[in-house]
């Protein structure tokens, strides 16, 4: 898959796939759930039939990331799904051809519907295009379906909407997958995603605390979004083909003055050196809030009693 990274990066994109033609979406895509996949499969069937690569355009930040900041209100911030980096490893996963890295900021909230139409997807080789039936673009969200129908007519480009992909009589949404999170809702989260709720990263060496402790861990930094999960976690975690038990712990660390979050694992049983290898750590079930002990010692004997309710899990 080819990442094409701004807008900067459009005329690359052109001189390098001159001769191809697109059928392109466009959305957040956080979580790649069953309905980005239900657009995705109807690309797929479009492309075959038309000899046309398939185009998934997405913003970064989120637009209501970008205007909670720029408000000075992190709170108003909603939780990602996952990082956009994960989201573009399955794209890939998905046989997506281009995905395009569209940074949401001033110049782009201001841009006008008929402004973001010539300026970028007039540019970018599509001859069809395929959205939600809920979209929105351009400043104040003037932009609409009627608006980009008349403009696919005028450039030749076929433009059409998929409908609301529902399960148990609702729409299936990330901001409905969010909410299954926050309350450690992982089945309801899976039947949506359409595959188990996991987190993947590679292992970084950390303060070794937990080595001290006897507990040694691996370490997997989190992204500065926030992620609708925290606190410790009963997991399994795929390494490479092998499929590993553990305990984890999603947050700051505040025993030990912690300020990044970060993604601790314990896995059960095991004592291979892992530094540098990609861990997806898929999470069955919370054992407790994370929060701030008054010592080491007391942190120690709590996570000594984690270990022993994750093992009891698996029995």
């Amino acid at each position: 898959m080819y990442l094409i990274r701004g807008i900067n990066n459009i005329e690359l994109f052109r001189d390098k796939f001159s001769v191809i033609s697109t059928i392109a979406t466009i959305g957040n895509f956080d979580g790649l759930h069953l309905g980005h996949q239900q657009i995705l499969k109807a690309m797929q069937k479009e492309a075959e039939l038309n000899d046309l690569k398939k185009l998934v355009i997405f913003t970064e930040p989120h637009a209501q990331e970008f205007f909670a900041e720029a408000s000075g209100v992190e709170a108003a911030k909603p939780p990602r799904i996952f990082p956009w980096q994960e989201k573009v490893r399955k794209m890939k996963e998905l046989k997506v051809d281009f995905s395009f890295f569209l940074k949401f900021n001033s110049q782009l909230r201001s841009m006008t519907p008929e402004d973001f139409l010539e300026k970028i997807l007039l540019r970018l080789n599509i001859k069809k295009l395929i959205i939600g039936d809920d979209f929105r673009f351009g400043a104040n969200r003037e932009g609409d379906f009627k608006l980009l129908q008349s403009w696919g007519v005028k450039n030749s480009i076929q433009v059409s909407s998929t409908k609301t992909f529902q399960i148990e009589g609702a729409r299936v949404s990330s901001t409905r997958i969010r909410e299954a999170l926050t309350k450690n809702d992982f089945h309801t989260a899976e039947k949506l995603l359409g595959r188990p709720f996991t987190y993947s990263g590679k292992v970084v060496y950390g303060n070794q605390l937990g080595s001290q402790l006897g507990v040694p861990t691996a370490n997997l930094w989190l992204p500065k979004n926030k992620l609708p999960i925290s606190g410790v976690y009963i997991v399994e975690v795929l390494l490479g083909d092998k499929q590993l038990k553990g305990i984890a712990n999603m947050g700051i660390r505040p025993t030990v003055g912690g300020e990044s979050p970060v993604l601790e694992v314990h896995l059960l049983d095991f004592s291979d050196n892992i530094y540098g290898k990609r861990l997806t750590v898929r999470f069955l079930e919370k054992v407790r809030d994370e929060k701030k002990f008054k010592n080491l010692d007391a942190l120690k004997e709590q996570i000594f009693k984690d270990i022993s309710t994750a093992k009891s899990y698996f029995v």
